[in-house]
């Protein structure tokens, strides 16, 4: 309410003023009014009519008119009062500008008669502008490295309006870094500036908003202001930082190559080229890390290059630098600490050293044979490693140290089941999946001569057919030692000992290598039947190991003898004998008996006798037993029979060719007066003999019985016992040598050769029976009844032979 009376004192006091001057301005001939700008339409300026002495009534008979020099329809008199007012409008900033004096000159033109007057409207200021500056807002920018009380020079503001409204003051918004100062160069004339009070820091403070104000010294007071925005210009006084100045990685040593190890983001305080960064490793950096990282120099990002390697190193430490682009640029450090986690990408690896190869079959239990080392690269359960033998082998692994291992023997070895051992170690570490290598050895063992020769049999029957040639080679005789190399290497020799009365050595010798066994003379049959001796096989160990085998070398009859005849013709060959036989015989009357033996045995002993026919007489009244050499009459004798009939007895053997002898019998018929004497002849050569065979045949039938018996009983116990004799190495002569088993008897002749065996396997040859088998003839019936001497000897001989040959 005070300040509204204030102000219209103030108007008062002006019009006052104004009134004033007008009435002196007229007095001295001119008229002279002031009116303040900006007055509204209408606003009373003057009694122009009345200060010029017109009458109101004449103004419009005369033609008052006015005339504006410029602007003319600002100012405008009313004719029917003669009151001039304001028409329009006055600014008098945009009428004079900033001139100290701003009028309006009019020109008051009365015609009848034409008198013209000159009236001056001097326009008043009135504050209506407030200061202005030249920007509403202002940028300035001052470098933060910018020293203490620099100072910015400030374009003040302008005020349109004069005087005291034109009459400006300063004052500068509240800042910690500016001040404003003002420096006065004359009533009107004022230098601002911005002056630094405090050191700026970009990073800190980018920017500082200062609103300056300018005030008028009107009444009411006006005011403008500016923003000024201050904005901080950027020095490289910031080295780039890093979030951390250690960064701890951990990665997978099997991580692949290109693989992102960490994303750097330093950052720098600074902006603009000061604050873009690239990245490098530092350059103190091992070659190591140039070859196994790279970074990017704009991202940041540190990626592997190469393969990684745990046992190669465990962790890394990379140093690296961030440079700004400032000039001169600055630099900061950070470091990443890379722990590499180990995978199980390592296999045990297993040696074996200090070999004590090769180890003796005798080696006692505990003996160290090798020394296994295994290691693996990687670490923890990675690098934890167990080991294994292969099965069913006789060693073991006992563990000395940590991941040492002594290869020792754990059981009894025998080379000659086994020679050789590969021996696998087995190594497998904790891994998950595990991985496994193996080592393999060889573990000879050596021999000892630890085993003697061995015969496959203890005893060999050889056949030898009789008449060798000396030097034949009859049997080969062959020892395997287990053992190996000289313990294995066997010589061959004779046991020696006395053959009646002569050496063995003068019979038969043996190689000493190779072990064939020679005759050294021609075996006679007759002389000897059966040879047994020993040979003795032993090794070159040390000390020498030995065994025998026993060779019964049976000699093979050959028929080298032709029968021979027994008294009375025993004295030479071709001898006859003469008989006396009664013409009233009749048939199957023994006349005589040729006897003969055979230095042979067997088949080649076997003797048959046929009568030879006589020339010119066909049919002969006598025959001759095939096997008895009887001769008797095939039937009675008559008067046609001639006195003297001559006959020819062949005695022939088996043998192969057969051997024969000849026995020539004259036999005399006479009348029957001389019977006595024939008849007597008669007994003394044929029936007193045949007397005497009863008593043989007695005995004969007793003793068949007997070695009958034995045999069954033998073959009995040969078959229970099941024995196997192998096959026997043949001797010299140009047929095989004769088998004999021993489960049977076999009958052999011309036309078959039958071998009987029992058990399984192959035939036994412990014994060979020979069985003629005897033809029907004329009178074998009578033959069968009374068996003659030689064929009870024949008999007797064979079971004889059977008894030997089982013995």
């Amino acid at each position: 309410m005070v300040s509204s009376m204030r102000r219209g004192l103030q108007a008062w006091i002006r019009r006052l003023l104004l009134l004033l001057i007008t009435f002196w301005e007229a007095g001295s001939g001119q008229l002279h009014y002031s009116i303040l700008e900006e007055a509204k339409h209408g606003t009373f300026v003057g009694r122009i009519a009345q200060d010029l002495g017109l009458e109101v009534a004449e103004l419009v008979p005369r033609l008052f008119r006015v005339a504006a020099k410029g602007r003319g329809d600002l100012l405008e008199v009313n004719l029917q009062n003669g009151i001039l007012f304001v028409n329009s409008r006055i600014d008098r900033e945009e009428l004079c500008g900033r001139s100290a004096e701003c009028s309006i000159h009019l020109e008051v033109i009365v015609d009848r008669p034409l008198q013209v007057f000159h009236v001056e409207v001097e326009v008043k200021d009135i504050n209506d502008n407030p200061p202005v500056f030249p920007a509403t807002a202002k940028t300035i920018r001052f470098h933060e490295s910018r020293l203490l009380d620099s100072r910015f020079p400030l374009e003040g503001a302008s005020d349109a309006d004069i005087g005291v409204n034109a009459l400006l003051s300063y004052k500068l918004s509240s800042s910690e870094f500016f001040f404003l100062d003002i420096q006065t160069n004359d009533e009107l004339s004022q230098s601002l500036s911005l002056v630094l009070g405090k050191s700026l820091d970009r990073e800190e403070t980018a920017e500082v908003n200062l609103l300056l104000v300018a005030t008028d010294g009107g009444k009411p007071e006006l005011t403008g202001t500016v923003q000024i925005l201050i904005k901080v210009l950027d020095v490289n006084d910031n080295e780039p930082t890093f979030a951390q100045s250690v960064y701890k990685v951990k990665l997978l040593e099997n991580t692949a190559n290109g693989t992102l190890v960490v994303k750097l983001n330093a950052s720098d305080a600074d902006e603009g080229s000061n604050s873009e960064l690239v990245y490098s490793l530092s350059s103190d950096v091992s070659s190591t890390i140039q070859t196994k990282f790279k970074i990017d120099p704009s991202s940041g990002e540190i990626r592997t290059k190469g393969k990684l390697d745990y046992e190669e190193a465990k962790s890394y430490e990379i140093q690296v630098t961030a440079t700004d682009k400032g000039t001169p640029s600055m630099s900061g450090h950070c470091k990443i600490s890379l722990k590499l986690v180990d995978v199980n990408d390592n296999t045990p690896e297993v040696s074996i050293t200090s070999l004590s190869l090769p180890i003796p079959e005798n080696a006692s239990l505990g003996t160290v044979i090798a020394l296994i080392t295994v290691s693996d690269r990687d670490s923890g359960t990675n690098g934890q490693v167990t080991c294994s033998l292969t099965a069913h082998v006789p060693f073991k692994l006992v563990s000395t140290f940590k991941n040492y291992y002594s290869l020792v023997l754990d059981s009894v070895l025998d080379r000659e089941s086994e020679s050789v051992y590969k021996v696998v170690v087995t190594a497998r570490d904790g891994g998950s999946p595990s991985l496994w290598a193996t080592a393999s050895v060889s573990v000879e063992v050596a021999d000892v001569n630890d085993n003697a020769p061995a015969f496959p049999q203890p005893e060999y029957t050889v056949f030898v057919k009789e008449n060798n040639p000396p030097g034949c080679h009859i049997f080969t005789v062959s020892a395997r030692d287990a053992d190996a190399q000289e313990n294995a290497r066997v010589s061959y020799s004779l046991v020696e000992r006395r053959v009646g009365e002569r050496a063995l050595s003068s019979y038969v010798s043996v190689h000493a290598e190779s072990g064939k066994v020679y005759a050294l003379q021609p075996l006679d049959h007759e002389e000897l039947e059966l040879l047994q001796f020993q040979v003795s096989a032993r090794d070159a160990g040390v000390p020498p190991l030995g065994s025998n085998v026993t060779l019964q070398v049976f000699v093979l009859d050959e028929n080298d003898n032709a029968p021979s005849l027994q008294a009375p013709w025993a004295s030479g060959t071709g001898g006859a004998v003469n008989d006396l036989v009664p013409r009233s015989v009749g048939a199957g009357h023994v006349v005589a008996k040729v006897r003969a033996v055979d230095a042979d045995s067997g088949y080649n002993a076997w003797l048959s006798y046929e009568l030879q026919p006589a020339a010119g007489s066909p049919h002969s009244p006598f025959r001759v037993g095939l096997y008895t050499g009887e001769i008797s009459t095939t039937r009675s004798l008559d008067e046609a029979d001639a006195s003297l009939q001559r006959l020819l007895v062949l005695v022939k053997d088996h043998g192969e060719p057969a051997l024969t002898s000849t026995a020539t019998v004259l036999v005399s018929l006479v009348e029957s007066g001389q019977a006595p004497k024939a008849s007597s002849r008669a007994l003394v050569g044929a029936v007193g003999p045949e007397g005497a065979l009863v008593d043989v045949n007695v005995y004969l039938i007793i003793a068949i019985c007997a070695v009958s018996s034995l045999l069954v009983l033998t073959l009995l116990l040969y078959t229970a016992l099941r024995c196997f004799v192998s096959p026997i190495e043949g001797a010299c002569g140009p047929g095989k040598p004769m088998l004999v088993c021993s489960s049977a008897v076999g009958s052999y002749s011309q036309q078959r050769r039958q071998r009987v065996c029992s058990g399984e396997g192959p035939p036994k040859t412990d014994l060979m029976a020979f069985s003629p088998s005897l033809s029907q003839g004329p009178d074998s019936a009578e033959e069968r009844q009374q068996p003659s001497e030689s064929e009870g000897l024949r008999k007797i001989w064979d079971f004889s032979l059977q008894i030997q040959l089982f013995s």
